[in-house]
């Protein structure tokens, strides 16, 4: 019953989660759309009124004319639409995923021994500082080239995610790796909106109500926070996803395959971004950079591809089926049982083990992600015993 209430509580968050980042995300790419999108307007009395922008769109239906204003308009409407419940409740279902998943069952899917090998508490808070540090040092990064080079600024962040990265791999499961890595850019996204993008327009609306010179340095700072964020959303997405993925989180070398994907991600946005503006200024969309991207992704693709493997060194040619059944029973059982059918995949019958012999094979023998962290032990020996029996044909006999 206890696990069967954990998975409910999984299951909810998770859709809670996926909703509320469709919404952050969805509008968060709406903006970024919107602001590269904008033509001046020809309307004398919109220029009157100190719109800069304007876009003329039509969706389900409807025509819309959205306005963007130099600065502020000269008078605030009593109704001020904010955008930041998205960020928080993505943050807020994210985290609490994290915990029931990784946090609360830490022996499970957080510690891999062959990776790393201590205790859950230690690994609870190395996991915790890892969102805290991150930020830490990304705002650093931010504060120094708050006027300065926003390039130098973006490539000292792609090496700190890029440091991040590889830490993490060499610290936890690479499953978790990969999620925690996600998570503290996205915990980062969201601080951005918390500690500096609403602030900072609570303090515009603050000068503008108290007849002030409203400062740019708000806008300024928002805005390298909110670039950052748009690029950040893939490369997120990709680390989050790869949890499903153990070719990915299992591949010798996962922090290097973590960075190129984040990056391709992260390439493929800067197109789309781009896109946006270069539509409006009638020049050439720069599609090289998601040209790089899925270069990038090919690659890995070719990189990462299962390499046939010699048979391993005393095992018979063709291995029997009670020997497969006796590495089945104490390696893969313990969790593919009748009490506890993991992925509705039991292995503790003979006929349960030949019906399922194709995932087993591909799981366990070719990506190796099964058993979870090798939490059972199975041998290369013993891997190579599945692979012979089931290259062979996979018999019952």
């Amino acid at each position: 019953m206890d696990l069967y209430l954990l998975d409910w509580v999984n299951f909810l968050l998770r859709w809670a989660h996926v909703i509320v980042a469709i919404a952050w995300i969805g509008s968060s790419f709406y903006f970024v759309f919107l602001d590269a999108s904008l033509v001046e307007p020809t309307d004398a009395e919109l220029k009157e009124k100190g719109v800069g922008g304007e876009l003329w769109a039509v969706h389900g239906g409807g025509f819309y004319n959205p306005h963007k204003y130099l600065g502020a308009p000269r008078k605030l409407p009593e109704h001020l639409h904010w955008f930041y419940w998205e960020s928080y409740s993505t943050f807020l279902t994210g985290f609490a995923l994290f915990t029931v998943l990784y946090l609360f069952q830490a022996n499970t899917f957080l510690i891999d021994p062959r990776v790393h090998a201590w205790t859950a508490g230690p690994a609870i808070a190395c996991a915790l500082a890892f969102l805290v540090v991150f930020w830490l040092a990304y705002d650093a990064i931010c504060r120094l080239f708050d006027q300065g080079s926003q390039a130098a600024a973006g490539a000292l962040v792609a090496a700190l995610v890029a440091f991040a990265s590889w830490l993490a791999c060499d610290l936890f499961a690479g499953r978790a790796a990969f999620v925690l890595v996600g998570g503290m850019m996205a915990a980062t996204m969201s601080a951005n909106v918390f500690f500096w993008i609403i602030p900072g327009q609570r303090k515009v609306i603050a000068q503008m109500k108290a007849g002030e010179a409203v400062d740019p340095a708000h806008g300024r700072r928002a805005k390298q926070r909110s670039v950052h964020n748009t690029y950040f959303t893939l490369p997120v997405l990709a680390a989050m996803l790869s949890n499903h993925y153990a070719f990915l989180h299992g591949a010798e070398g996962n922090w290097i395959v973590l960075v190129i994907v984040m990056a391709a991600g992260a390439l493929i946005r800067t197109s789309f971004v781009a896109r946006h503006r270069a539509r409006v200024l009638g020049k050439r969309v720069p599609w090289e950079y998601a040209g790089v991207g899925c270069a990038l992704l090919a690659g890995l693709g070719v990189w990462l591809a299962p390499k046939a493997e010699a048979p391993a060194a005393g095992v018979p040619a063709a291995p029997s089926f009670a020997q497969v059944q006796a590495i089945v029973k104490e390696r893969c059982s313990l969790c593919h049982n009748a009490q506890l059918a993991n992925k509705g995949v039991r292995l503790d019958a003979p006929d349960q083990i030949l019906a399922h012999a194709t995932q087993m094979y591909q799981q366990a023998v070719v990506l190796k992600a099964m058993p979870l962290n090798n939490a059972t032990r199975i041998t290369d020996a013993e891997r190579g015993v599945i692979r012979q029996w089931y290259e062979a044909g996979a018999h019952p006999g």
